[in-house]
């Protein structure tokens, strides 16, 4: 990724229990390149919504699994031994805790990932 792209990651949910949350219109909001908003809880877990073009850097979770599933785009997945992932619209993948992983989009893709409420988005040290 680009060093100048700066990424835009948002942890406090947008959207409480009880409350509509209007996707497209938040795809159409967003200008930024690199996005992420945290939706709403759901028990120990939160719903991001990721709206993003370029590569991202390689990190992990170390104790908490991430799950993906493209709703726009086309998402690649790369996981550390040299296996690739590509994720077209309406497919999903689940990293488990502890795999390196960077995700790269090629065009601008919309993604939503369910995660453990305490995960990092940039990854663990």
């Amino acid at each position: 990724m680009d060093s100048e792209l700066k990424y835009s990651i948002n942890l406090e949910s947008k959207f409480g229990y009880l409350k509509h949350i209007d996707i497209p219109q938040l795809i159409e909001d967003c200008d930024e390149q690199w996005f992420n908003q945290t939706l709403c809880p759901i028990n120990d877990c939160v719903a991001r919504l990721g709206i993003i073009q370029g590569e991202f850097h390689w990190h992990k979770h170390d104790h908490e699994d991430e799950f993906f599933i493209v709703l726009q785009g086309q998402l690649h997945l790369d996981i550390e031994g040299g296996e690739s992932v590509t994720l077209n619209q309406h497919c999903g993948y689940t990293v488990p805790r502890g795999v390196m992983h960077r995700p790269r989009a090629p065009e601008r893709t919309v993604i939503l990932m369910v995660e453990g409420a305490g995960v990092n988005p940039v990854g663990d040290d």
